[in-house]
């Protein structure tokens, strides 16, 4: 099967911000500089060092990094917001780099819509025609704006709010009115710029059920920026995580978690479950004689916690990894043990943690796993 052709295409892109700033990328002594001796040195700051990426049509790729990573940056050179220093954007090939004021004006209105994290709502205009004002830009008729905008407005949840001024609305409330008026557009890809950061967690939660509900109704390909690990591993099909400007690792959550890039990454991800995140797909051994009628069936996307709760509920000691009445692997108690552990060598991982270890460590979680199993 042939890979899905990218919808973004990133090759060595950089901005650096400061006095001449297009000498950095072009000069080897100056790029090798890290932030500090950058600044020290040029007074110039690069926000986004030498990133290369594609995103794929329909998926959810998620930029992560902590504040001050490039992430934000990054995702507004995408559509020029902020011009890039050097290197080359194309949108299903075409060169973004090259666009005229009007061409970019058609990407920005048309192909890839943004939601903020401050929603930028108009407060004198009711939740409709806010909905409805990127139609009123491209010049669409009152009725047919206002029906689209109905239309949008069901889809996220907001029936019954439509002759609401914004200021009436919850701050959830609020952002599904710009995460509405971002599709109203039918953009080809949603660029959102950390759209949940301000919100309560119970509402920060709602909302990513919603971006998770819409993409697999549409979907609809979807730029998410975030310093929130969770949310990236619960929302992104694949994450490129940040460090000073810089994409240190590119992949899908299973493969972050499963197998960090390098020490920063390890201890990144180093409290988060592990269990929750690899699948037994990547924990599965190959199958032998014998295996085909021993245990559960488990789809290869099944996470190890759920693997662990089918072998507790069947008292077998090993299940099945089928797709399609395929079987493809099994995975035994030890397996998944040491997925929950950080040893398992089917995912890469090494390294349990030692003694002293918190509560909820993987050791920890490996003893729970094991009396779940007994």
């Amino acid at each position: 099967m042939s890979e899905r052709p990218p919808v973004f295409a990133v090759r060595d892109l950089w901005k650096v911000f400061g006095p001449k700033a297009d000498r950095v990328p072009g000069t080897p002594d100056l790029a090798a500089l890290t932030a500090a001796e950058l600044r020290e040195r040029t007074g110039c700051t690069a926000a986004v060092r030498d990133v290369s990426f594609d995103v794929r049509k329909g998926e959810v790729f998620v930029v992560m990094g902590l504040s001050g990573s490039g992430k934000s940056t990054l995702v507004r050179c995408l559509t020029r917001l902020i011009e890039p220093t050097a290197g080359a954007i194309a949108i299903d090939g075409e060169d973004v780099l090259s666009m005229d004021r009007a061409r970019l004006r058609e990407l920005r209105r048309h192909r890839a819509a943004m939601v903020f994290q401050h929603f930028g709502l108009l407060p004198h205009r009711s939740v409709l025609d806010n909905v409805a004002y990127g139609l009123e830009i491209q010049g669409m008729g009152r009725a047919q704006r206002r029906e689209k905008a109905a239309e949008v407005i069901g889809k996220v949840g907001l029936e019954g709010l439509e002759d609401r001024r914004p200021g009436q609305l919850s701050g959830g409330q609020q952002q599904r009115v710009g995460l509405a008026r971002a599709l109203a557009v039918d953009p080809q890809v949603l660029l959102f710029d950390e759209p949940f950061s301000a919100l309560d967690p119970l509402i920060r939660r709602d909302m990513q059920e919603e971006v998770i509900r819409l993409h697999h109704e549409e979907h609809r390909t979807m730029v998410f920026i975030t310093h929130d690990l969770s949310e990236a591993l619960r929302l992104g099909d694949r994450i490129a995580l940040m460090r000073d400007g810089r994409v240190v690792q590119l992949g899908t959550p299973e493969e972050i978690v499963g197998r960090p890039a390098d020490a920063y990454v390890r201890d990144f991800v180093r409290d988060v479950p592990r269990e929750q995140v690899i699948t037994v797909g990547a924990a599965m051994r190959r199958p032998l004689a014998g295996d085909a009628d021993s245990g559960p069936a488990l789809a290869p996307t099944a996470t190890v916690s759920e693997a662990i709760e089918a072998l507790a509920r069947s008292g077998d000691a090993a299940a099945r990894v089928v797709d399609g009445g395929r079987l493809l692997g099994v995975v035994d108690r030890e397996r998944l043990l040491n997925v929950v552990a950080g040893t398992a060598e089917a995912t890469g991982m090494t390294g349990a943690t030692g003694p002293g270890e918190p509560p909820g460590a993987p050791g920890a979680r490996a003893e729970a796993g094991r009396a779940a199993l007994r």
